[in-house]
């Protein structure tokens, strides 16, 4: 069982981001089929959204599908796509009752209709909801991200709308899909790989990252408490010296 210290809700971080690792893994381990690892990963994504809106966590972002997830068989590909809208629409009416807004991030003009229409019906369903934003990241790559601003910055400043020696970081953050929003404090992965697989890579400049061996399936409401403890022991330098830190606190 997880030891979960007490957590300091005034230094609570504002947006937590996973990659969500380990359903295929866990499956296989157990002797299912893949697809029982996402079925059973939806689960966790109900008691991690809980979680997060019981704390008062502003943004939690989950790295649902990736670009690269398309390479996957078809066969796991249509099942992730069915299972995806079927339980974004079955959590729906609990994701208002617990004053969650739902949004979404990533190229949705590739998903099959039949999802991007009940996606984007969820979405409106949950838009006026004032509490935890849930982002889901699908066919989401960060690369893809940074190469479509590139073009609109492009394009704007090919058009005259803007100048070129305008372009600075607040313009270029303002031209990705998490334009408004913070960048993550904490970056979650379970599955116990160290790298972060092409996601919010220009937003995790400065994110704290932890990573734990659990397979997503397995994750839990007291693990993910006990990471917001570890973040909250952390000192947050952003390019500044120790001592430069504890004298601005």
């Amino acid at each position: 069982m997880t030891t979960v210290g007490p957590i300091d809700r005034s230094r609570l971080p504002l947006h937590v981001a996973i990659i969500m690792d380990g359903n295929g893994r866990w499956a296989t381990s157990r002797g299912f089929d893949r697809s029982s690892g996402h079925v059973e990963g939806v689960n966790t994504v109900r008691r991690i959204t809980e979680a997060a809106s019981e704390l008062g966590i502003g943004y939690l972002t989950l790295y649902t599908f990736s670009t690269e997830n398309w390479n996957r068989p078809q066969a796991e590909v249509d099942a992730l796509m069915t299972l995806i809208v079927t339980a974004i629409e079955r959590e729906t009416p609990d994701l208002i009752k617990n004053n969650v807004r739902l949004t979404a991030i990533g190229d949705l003009s590739r998903l099959p209709e039949f999802s991007r229409q009940r996606l984007c019906k969820c979405m409106d369903d949950t838009a006026h909801c004032t509490g935890l934003t849930l982002v889901l990241a699908l066919s989401y790559s960060s690369r893809w991200e940074i190469i479509e601003a590139a073009k609109k910055i492009a394009a704007a400043a090919a058009s005259g709308s803007i100048n070129p020696d305008e372009i600075d970081e607040k313009l270029f953050a303002a031209s990705l899909s998490t334009a408004g929003m913070p960048d993550p404090d904490l970056l979650i992965r379970t599955g116990g790989d160290f790298r972060v697989s092409n996601f919010l890579l220009y937003q995790i400049a400065y994110t704290e990252l932890i990573i734990t061996p659990t397979y997503w399936p397995d994750y839990s409401k007291d693990e993910f408490r006990a990471n917001i403890v570890e973040y909250q022991h952390r000192q947050r330098r952003f390019g500044l010296t120790e001592e430069q830190v504890e004298t601005s606190g």
